[in-house]
């Protein structure tokens, strides 16, 4: 284990309980310190600072804290407590404009992180804001609302950290060769990564199976095969191909939604020969990935792209699909148990208000999902689990260095829950959480 950093006095110390690290060694510990936001000891190393703070665990269990990779913030805050996937009747769910001035704008950010601070996420990402949406139905996807984001960073308000995703279409709709050529050299606002990082662009490559819109090889029930969402050049696939070009030369980030297994494969394809390209921030990835093949996954895997997927989400459209895929399509559908056991890079996510961001329960589907798979519900099991919303989603960000795992050197963002998330047989969606701390600054504590 490392030394602790030699200098002052620790600002806090928590202690008296499980610390799970989720080093590469899983190392538990029972202290931490931490100084300027950074975690400067473990175990002896920190009970030996002096702190001018301390929290005690009482016997309960800290994480670091949970990053949901692919979260709707300002969506979120905008609807909230309203999702789309809940009791609420269509007729009472919120429509048209939600928020159109900069008092709006704020006020669904914040009421985010506040939410967020509560579940005990620290990080996320907002995968898609920009010009495409500036005349949008919600208001919450414009120039408008990154402007707001950047002006609260610049105020210090945040209590999550932000990897943002630009848009040059519409939120599950169609964009331009054009206007994708025109927004994606438009000038980057200055800011510091560790908060408000702005990454790359986010594609939306086809719809979803529930709709038959997925761009898939086999014809649904109905004959017909999705397509893609481009639009511009030659056809939609030449322009596909162009976005994807046009990013990957840029040195930017991709995320595509993608669900079909042929929107993916295209994506495959393009990642394929576009090594010679800068490095992107952080990995390519697709978004949802419903029904990716185990040669894509494997592609994906040598690639080192990625899949952010929602187990939550599956859970709710499952038997919606059958009647698109048949039985035999749907039991290959969402392979989120092929993809852990692949190694390939995957984040376990929301989608935010689609469904809850409580993470919990998106960990009780996804320990669903690979118990079907034949996984038994263990510590290693749910240790993998808990990795894709932690460790893997810092490498989805393009962070590994700095978050993610609770290392001397890294930032102090924690999640302290009532009970130990590596214990088998209990529901997640049962764990309480007591406390969410966030650069060493707890943003929220449950009396």
């Amino acid at each position: 284990m490392s030394e602790a950093i030699s200098g002052d006095d620790a600002d806090l110390i928590i202690r008296g309980g499980r610390i799970h690290t989720f080093d590469e060694s899983d190392t538990t510990v029972r202290a931490l310190a931490v100084r300027a936001g950074l975690i400067v000891g473990l175990d002896a190393e920190a009970e030996r600072l002096r702190a001018r703070s301390t929290i005690e665990l009482d016997g309960r269990t800290a994480i670091p804290g949970i990053n949901d990779a692919h979260l709707h913030a300002a969506w979120l805050g905008a609807r909230w407590p309203h999702l789309f996937f809940s009791d609420t009747p269509p007729d009472q769910q919120p429509s048209g404009r939600l928020v159109s001035t900069e008092v709006e704008r704020r006020s669904a950010l914040r009421a985010a992180w506040r939410l967020l601070a509560e579940l005990g996420v620290t990080s996320y990402t907002e995968p898609g804001i920009g010009p495409g949406e500036d005349d949008g139905e919600t208001g919450c996807f414009g120039s408008d609302m990154l402007a707001t984001y950047v002006a609260l960073h610049g105020e210090g308000a945040q209590t999550s950290r932000v990897t943002m995703l630009r848009l040059f279409g519409t939120i599950d709709g169609e964009s331009t060769l054009e206007d994708f050529e025109r927004g994606i050299r438009t000038p980057l606002p200055t800011t510091d990564p560790r908060w408000l990082a702005i990454t790359g662009v986010k594609i939306f490559a086809d719809g979803i199976p529930p709709l038959a819109t997925a761009w898939v090889d086999e014809p649904y029930a109905d004959g017909t095969t999705g397509g893609l969402l481009t639009r511009g050049g030659h056809d939609p696939l030449s322009a596909f191909h162009r976005m994807l070009e046009l990013a990957a030369s840029l040195g930017l980030q991709i995320a595509v939604h993608a669900t079909g297994d042929r929107s993916i494969m295209e994506f495959v394809r393009v990642l394929e020969r576009s090594n010679g390209h800068p490095a992107p921030p952080g990995p390519h990835y697709v978004v949802h990935g419903d029904l990716a093949t185990l040669e894509q996954i494997e592609r994906m895997r040598r690639l080192g792209a990625g899949f952010a997927v929602q187990p939550l989400i599956a859970a709710h459209t499952h038997s919606w699909a059958r009647a698109q895929l048949g039985a035999e399509r749907l039991a290959t559908a969402w392979p989120l148990a092929e993809m852990l056991a692949s190694g390939v890079l995957t984040t376990i996510t929301s989608d935010a208000p689609i469904a809850t961001p409580d993470w919990r329960r998106g960990l009780d589907a996804s320990l669903d999902l690979v118990a079907a798979a034949g996984s038994p519900d263990d510590a290693g099991t749910r240790r993998a689990l808990l990795r894709t919303m932690t460790v893997d989603a810092a490498r989805q960000d393009g962070a590994p260095t700095w978050k993610g795992t609770l290392e001397i050197g890294k930032v102090a963002d924690l999640a302290i829950l009532g009970e130990d998330p590596l214990e088998p047989g209990r529901a997640f969606s049962s764990l309480d959480v007591a406390r969410t701390i966030v650069d060493g600054r707890t943003v929220f504590a449950r009396e």
